[in-house]
């Protein structure tokens, strides 16, 4: 996904997704379509709040249609990325510690998960984790500043209820709500100091929707 920055935002993440394979009848053919994510950003630093925005594309990839009770995949597959050197004025060190939740969409029952590629994204490797509803995944870093990074891209295999749509989107709704969350290292005149940052997606349209028939 390749990313551009709003004003003094951060550019980051981007990017997680759900996915899924047959299992009784053959889904519609799926269409892979190009999006661009806004996200609100709010840094906690000792210096006062930092607030910024940042504009992140994907590539997701959904069925049109599928039978009740059918297995299927939805995919959300992240560009390179870049963490830019400064922001609002103070020096990017590096980022570390990503969160990125997704919900598992409704009318639908989850059954597995799994993230592959993405590079520069620190040691451990990324992982990914299904609770409560929510895939999360976790990128430890560090990132440096400056730097290009991926992040993996995320199939998860879902189930489709009866009847009815299922619709993939991202998770966040606010600050104190937020679908994205990492640490930022910068440099001040306080010397380096950590920025906890939460970021939300500004608007939270509907990715994808298939149809249960």
């Amino acid at each position: 996904m390749a990313s551009s920055i709003r004003s003094g935002g951060t550019r980051l993440l981007a990017a997680a997704a759900f996915a899924v394979a047959p299992v009784i009848a053959l889904a519609q053919p799926a269409a892979a379509e190009s999006f661009s994510h806004n996200f609100e950003c709010s840094g906690d630093s000792p210096l006062g709040e930092q607030q910024f925005s940042y504009q992140q594309d994907s590539e997701v990839t959904a069925p049109a249609s599928v039978a009740p009770g059918e297995q299927f995949d939805i995919v959300i597959d992240p560009s390179v990325n870049t963490v830019p050197s400064e922001v609002n004025g103070f020096g990017v060190e590096q980022i570390d510690g990503l969160d990125l939740k997704l919900p598992v969409p409704e009318n639908t029952t989850h059954v597995s998960t799994s993230q592959t590629g993405g590079s520069n994204l620190g040691t451990p490797a990324p992982t990914i984790d299904v609770s409560n509803g929510i895939a999360t995944l976790h990128v430890s870093g560090p990132i440096a500043g400056g730097a290009e990074f991926e992040l993996p891209t995320v199939t998860a295999t879902l189930q489709a209820g009866s009847s009815g749509p299922i619709e993939t989107h991202l998770y966040g709704t606010a600050y104190d709500d937020p679908g994205l969350t990492f640490n930022a290292q910068v440099s001040s005149i306080l010397g380096s100091i950590d920025v906890p940052t939460s970021c939300y997606p500004s608007p939270n349209p509907v990715l994808t929707t298939t149809s249960v028939s």
